[in-house]
């Protein structure tokens, strides 16, 4: 025990302690190069003494912290544990942003103690603050959160916590790289962007590392260990160096099983073979890198020229702890950020890596049944295996052997008695380089679906190759399959993307196909079987490079604009129908009366019957699920009778023109031809549609033609032809009504006359289907008005049908009551036994009390017309 005098600092200081066990030194042929890394710490707080963890100790006895500044571990006594580091208010440990470009690095222990009801003598508690950065578990993750204030930027990074064992944690920072966070030794997960956040941190510079509760009460404690600050971010290299040290083993540590683990020392030799030139030339050539392409080209020849000999195990680990390591300095290049975004050159890295550890898999020389070399670079933690099969003693095998994202392959795919080599690859940061993916330069149907939303991983890229194959079933509903199990890493945009209610996201089990010769991405053989936002679990049939795309597809509106939309066109669509059934029915009645029975009515009530029947089998699509047999049935059944409305619309335009502008053929040819129009062409349309294209009706989306495939045109393109048409009718049908209401104005000085006109076009729009202009013009989501005019007006079409041709039409008005008549007749002559026939229901228009002897402007246009025009509403 020491006591530490702390001069110049506040009295209230000189009140505290903390005491220091001082261990015996450790000898210099104990000595590690990761003690070296340590003795760079701008701060050291050893803590207290813990098992299994080795700490730095001067000769004298004396803890050394670090060369730059001493700080103090104290515990206050109002159940505070602080790590005091002077009046160093401007240090980069408590804002980042004063770091500069070489960043800072933060480093300490951690392990979980379980319930404990009384004070440790460890520093613990659950996170650990200050003012610039936090860290701290909850929910099943630890997490990561450093803050810069001078541009008020956050990166945060999240990793498994801890269980009851020291875990190493360390994190360092760069402006330019980003947050990343290494779990023992590995690089674990990273943040290289950040997101803005003015909204961060505690209002003091002191080091919190645990906040102690009451107790009396039983919580989880989490305890932690030997704090060191670097005000400089450490490489990859200097990290495990460290950590190596720290835990007193010469070793690269993994998950992977002793019985496979093959492991280099400090002493490593370079190996005296074939391939000591390679590793030599890899070393020296990185120094001078400078363009991606050109490395990357380099690298190529490289693995194309590796010469065919057999690797002992320390040769195999060495070639590929340099090769990685080059692969690496590519990857920092300053160039690289923008040579990335050309998709050949990463996934041409991508490629060789796979090429270069193939190579060494299949070379790697087996002294005994199990041999593996494994570790982590920069770049990806990686395994080489090779072993023979039935040496496993688990039911499965499984890369990496710990962790959340993992490929697993089912012992009984492994049916081969010879050598099998096993190579994996999980890839730390290449899933940020593989975005802005065009769906059609992709193998994977449904994201073609949407051409105009590009994928990015939202995954780690992870391999696997096993040679030769194993076993696998080619079914996806059979067995064995491989399964891949990747956690999601989204950043910041995909993140929010995701989270927005306006979009769809579509996540896609996919690999790296080059069989092509070059990397195409492709789902087939793959499928996702379980998954959320932040995870996903895929099943496959073959081994490869796999990774989650994810598509970020918007919605056309937002949800409450579709909630709004589909209210209006149920209760539009149900008012239609019973308006339409009590047309029809009014029409059958007064079928036997001799103004209705003519062919206006005929075109009326077809048109009538068409509509009524698309418009309940909406209603029903809403409620069928799609992608399934009867939706396809439905959607089939829909394009026709929709088709047939917009025939029967085209027909009631014909008749009108013939009518009002020209006249042409008889009464009987014309009838024979508008029922082939109505009904004919529209069977004519489906028939060739369904045998061209059957799998476009009920698209997954809904019981209708699909958008994507082209089929969508088979109704769009008549119902566009159409309305063009009827729209020429209308205009040419409103001229001559303008004409006739100038007439009547100038002949009887009626004002009202010029009312008719708009009137007229008013009855003419629900039998035309000119309505139909706004579905053309609401063509995306910042044409809301004309979607709810489209939508209106569409679903109510029966209505203005029954209102404008049944209710307000004199004729049928007047034939209703000339047939109530005949029925109040019908009555009393049975009552009074009068045997005389009111079977008649011949009735002329202008007969007194059944109609208006009054005649309308434009039963005087005999000089346009031989017709009258059926326009008595108005």
């Amino acid at each position: 025990m020491r006591r530490l005098h702390c001069r110049g600092w506040p009295s209230w200081l000189l009140l505290l302690y903390c005491h220091f066990q001082v261990h015996p030194v450790l000898s210099r042929s104990q000595a590690h190069p990761g003690f070296e890394v340590l003795l760079t710490a701008s701060h050291y707080w050893p803590l207290e003494h813990v098992d299994g963890i080795h700490e730095l100790q001067e000769t004298t006895g004396d803890i050394v912290e670090g060369k730059v500044n001493k700080g103090i571990y104290l515990k206050a006594e109002k159940g505070v544990t602080l790590l005091y580091y002077g009046r160093y208010k401007t240090s980069c440990i408590s804002n980042p942003a004063q770091c500069g470009p070489e960043g800072v690095t933060f480093s300490f222990f951690w392990k979980t103690q379980g319930e404990q009801s009384k004070q440790t003598p460890s520093a613990y508690g659950g996170q650990v603050i200050s003012e610039g950065f936090k860290v701290c578990s909850s929910n099943g993750k630890g997490s990561v959160e450093l803050y810069t204030r001078d541009n008020s930027k956050t990166w945060e990074a999240t990793f498994s916590p801890p269980g009851p064992y020291w875990t190493h944690v360390l994190f360092t920072w760069k402006p330019k790289e980003g947050l990343k966070v290494y779990v023992n030794g590995t690089l674990s997960t990273s943040d290289p962007s950040g997101k803005v956040s003015h909204a961060y941190g505690e209002p003091n510079v002191n080091l919190v590392i645990s906040s102690e509760q009451e107790q009396t009460r039983r919580y989880e404690n989490r305890a932690f260990d030997e704090f060191i600050i670097w005000e400089r971010a450490l490489t990859p290299e200097e990290i495990t160096m460290y950590f190596t040290a720290a835990v007193g083993k010469h070793i690269w540590l993994s998950s992977t099983p002793s019985s496979f683990l093959l492991t280099p020392t400090a002493s490593t030799l370079m190996p005296t073979n074939a391939y000591h030139p390679i590793i030599t030339n890899l070393t020296e050539e990185r120094k001078n890198f400078q363009s991606p392409r050109i490395v990357l080209s380099y690298l190529q020849n490289m693995s194309l020229s590796l010469p065919d000999k057999s690797l002992s195990a320390e040769t195999a680990l060495n070639l590929t702890k340099t090769f990685l390591k080059t692969v690496g300095e590519v990857l920092r290049l300053s160039s690289w950020a923008t040579e990335s975004e050309n998709k050949s050159v990463v996934l041409g890295l991508i490629e060789t890596v796979d090429i270069v550890m193939s190579h060494i898999s299949s070379n790697l020389e087996a002294s005994k049944p199990q041999v593996a070399i494994v570790g982590s670079s920069s770049v990806a933690e990686f395994s080489v295996a090779k072993l023979l099969p039935k040496t496993m003693n688990s039911s499965f095998y499984r890369f990496p052997a710990q962790g959340q994202n993992y490929i697993k392959i089912p012992h009984e795919a492994f049916r081969s008695q010879a050598w099998t080599t096993i190579v994996g690859l999980l890839y730390h940061t290449m899933h940020y380089y593989l975005n802005n993916i065009r769906p059609e330069d992709t193998k994977v149907a449904e994201a073609a679906t949407y051409k105009n939303c590009p994928l990015s991983a939202a995954s780690y890229l992870i391999s696997l190759e096993v040679s030769p194959l194993p076993a696998l079933s080619q079914n996806l509903s059979g067995s064995p399959l491989i399964t891949v199990r990747l956690q999601h890493k989204l950043t910041s945009r995909q993140h929010h993307e995701a989270t927005n209610e306006s979009n769809h996201i579509f996540l896609y089990c996919a690999f790296l196909d080059f069989s092509s010769g070059e990397g195409v991405w492709s789902s087939e053989g793959c499928v996702l079987v379980e998954g959320s936002l932040g995870y996903s679990i895929c099943r496959c049939t073959h081994l490869t490079n796999f990774a989650i795309l994810m598509q970020v597809v918007p919605l056309e509106l937002t949800l409450g604009h579709q909630v709004a939309l589909s209210s209006i066109s149920y209760v539009g669509c149900s008012l239609s129908v019973f308006c339409l059934a009590i047309t029809l029915v009014t029409f059958a009645m007064l079928s036997s009366v001799s103004t209705i029975r003519n062919q206006r009515y005929h075109i009326h009530a077809n048109l009538s019957f068409a509509v009524l029947v698309a418009q309940v089998l909406l209603l029903i699509s809403f409620q069928c699920q799609p992608g399934t047999i009867p939706c396809q049935v439905l959607a089939m059944f829909l394009h026709y009778f929709f088709l047939s409305a917009f025939t029967w619309m085209l027909v009631e335009g014909l008749h009108l023109y013939s009518m009002v502008i020209k006249v042409f053929g008889s009464e009987g040819s014309k009838h024979c031809y508008y029922y082939g129009i109505g009904w004919g062409s529209p069977l004519l349309i489906c028939v060739i549609t369904i045998v061209s294209a059957m799998d476009s009706y009920g698209t997954r989306n809904n019981c209708w033609l699909s958008l994507h495939s082209g089929a969508i045109w088979a109704f769009v393109a008549p119902a566009l032809l159409i309305i063009v048409i009827n729209m020429g009718i209308l205009i040419a049908v409103t001229r001559v009504i303008s004409q006739i209401s100038a007439d009547n104005y100038k002949v009887h000085g009626d004002p009202s006359a010029f009312k008719l006109t708009a009137k007229a076009v008013a009855v003419l729009l629900p039998i035309l289907g000119t309505s139909w202009v706004f579905g053309v013009l609401a063509v995306n989501d910042q044409a809301v008005a004309f979607q709810y005019m489209f939508a209106i007006l569409n679903s109510l079409q029966g209505f203005f049908i029954f209102l404008f041709h049944c209710l307000l039409n004199s004729e049928v008005r007047a034939a209703f009551k000339h047939k109530t008549k005949v029925w109040s007749l019908t009555s009393s002559s049975s009552r009074n036994g009068n045997a005389k026939n009111f079977s008649s229901d011949v009735m002329n228009g202008t007969r007194p009390g059944t109609a208006s002897s009054k005649l309308s402007p434009w039963d005087k246009s005999s000089s346009h017309s031989a017709h009258r025009v059926d326009l008595s509403p108005v």
